[in-house]
C-alpha cells in the first residue's frame, strides 16, 4: 500500500506487504517497464528503508520502497492565461481550457496554448515535471483536458485509456433533429485522401465508436451527450457528421454560422480516470461554457447544465 503522509509529487513511497523479490514487486504491483527498472538500477533510484537495492533484493512485509521522480521541466514560454484548474493531486493535473486555445505550441502557435499556460502553473507550484498530456482537444473544443506529472502516470493513464477505463463525456449542440434517443455510431475512420487535415469514414480506417444520449430536442437542433469508446482524431465531430447532424459551428464537418456561436459547439463536460498509483475513481466535471449556454437560448432550449 501507498504511504498516505508521503505521497508527494517528487517520489513514490510505498509499503510492502507480503514478502517478494523486488524485482516483481515493481512489474507486477506498480507495472514498471523492465526498462524503466534496468535504468532505475542504473541510475541507483530504488531504495528500500533508506538503502539502495538491486531489483534482484528480496524486500519483506512491511519494508518501504521509496523512488524518487526525477523530471527536467518541458522548455515552453510561461504566460499566465487564466485556465481553471479542475482537479490536482501528485500525479494528474487536469485543466478546463477554453475554446480558441491550442493545446501544444507549433511552430505556428508558440505562445497562448495551454502547455505555456501550464508551466506558469507549475513554476507557481514550485515543483518539476514535464508537460504531458494524456488526451487532446481541437482548438475550438473546449473542456477537460488531463496532464500526467511524471512519467508512470503518463503510461498508466495511455494505458487505461486504450483499454477504455476511462470514462469521457462531452456534449454537443448539433444541426437537425435526431430521432433517437440513445444509438452508438461504429464506424472506421482514416485520414482524408484528398485533405490530410480531415478525417472521414472509410471501410480502410480504424474502428471508432462514439455512444450518444439526447438530452434535448429544439425546432431545429438537438443537445446531445456523447461518451468515445475510441479516441481517434476529430471522431465526434465525423461521427455526427456521418449520420447527417454535423456540430454547429464546426467549420470542417458542420454548420457555420457566426450569429450562433464562433465555434464548434462541442465540450467536454466529464471525465471519471483510476487514481494511476492508488487507483482509487476519480470524476471530474466541466460546466457548459456561456457560449455554449448562449447558443441553446438562440435555439430554443433551456438554459440549464447537463
Amino acid at each position: 500500500m501507498f504511504i498516505e503522509e508521503k505521497q508527494l509529487w517528487n517520489k513514490f513511497v510505498i509499503s510492502v506487504e507480503e514478502d517478494i523479490k523486488l524485482k516483481e514487486f515493481l512489474l507486477n504491483e506498480l507495472e514498471f517497464s523492465t526498462r524503466s527498472i534496468s535504468k532505475m538500477k542504473r541510475e541507483k533510484r530504488i531504495f528500500v528503508n533508506g538503502e539502495f537495492k538491486k531489483p534482484s533484493s528480496i524486500v519483506s512485509s512491511g519494508d518501504i520502497i521509496e523512488i524518487p521522480i526525477e523530471e527536467e521541466m518541458s522548455d515552453f514560454v510561461s504566460e499566465d492565461l487564466g485556465v481553471e484548474l479542475l482537479y490536482e493531486d501528485f500525479d494528474i493535473l487536469i485543466m478546463d481550457k477554453p475554446a480558441h486555445m491550442v493545446v501544444h505550441p507549433t511552430k505556428s502557435h508558440y505562445k497562448g496554448t495551454l502547455a505555456n499556460h501550464v508551466i506558469n502553473y507549475i513554476e507557481k507550484s514550485k515543483e518539476e515535471y514535464k508537460v504531458r498530456f494524456v488526451n487532446r482537444l481541437d482548438m475550438n473544443t473546449s473542456g477537460i483536458v488531463v496532464l500526467a506529472k511524471n512519467a508512470y502516470a503518463h503510461h498508466r493513464l495511455s494505458k487505461d485509456m486504450s483499454d477504455d477505463l476511462m470514462n469521457k463525456e462531452y456534449i454537443a449542440v448539433v444541426d437537425g433533429v435526431m430521432k433517437d434517443d440513445f444509438g452508438t455510431i461504429d464506424e472506421p475512420l482514416m485520414i482524408s485522401e484528398e485533405n490530410s487535415v480531415l478525417r472521414c469514414v472509410d471501410p480502410r480506417g480504424q474502428r471508432s465508436i462514439t455512444h450518444y444520449q439526447v438530452l434535448e430536442r429544439m425546432e431545429n437542433a438537438t443537445i446531445v451527450k456523447l461518451r468515445l469508446e475510441t479516441g481517434r482524431t476529430h471522431q465526434i465531430r465525423v461521427h455526427l457528421s456521418y449520420i447527417g447532424h454535423g456540430i454547429i459551428g464546426d467549420d470542417l464537418y458542420g454548420r457555420v454560422d457566426e450569429n450562433l456561436i464562433e465555434r464548434q459547439a462541442l465540450h467536454a463536460c466529464r471525465i471519471g480516470l483510476n487514481q494511476p498509483r492508488i487507483k482509487n475513481r476519480i470524476e471530474v466535471e466541466s460546466n457548459i461554457p456561456e457560449d455554449m449556454k448562449e447558443l441553446i437560448e438562440k435555439l430554443g432550449g433551456k438554459s440549464i447544465d447537463y
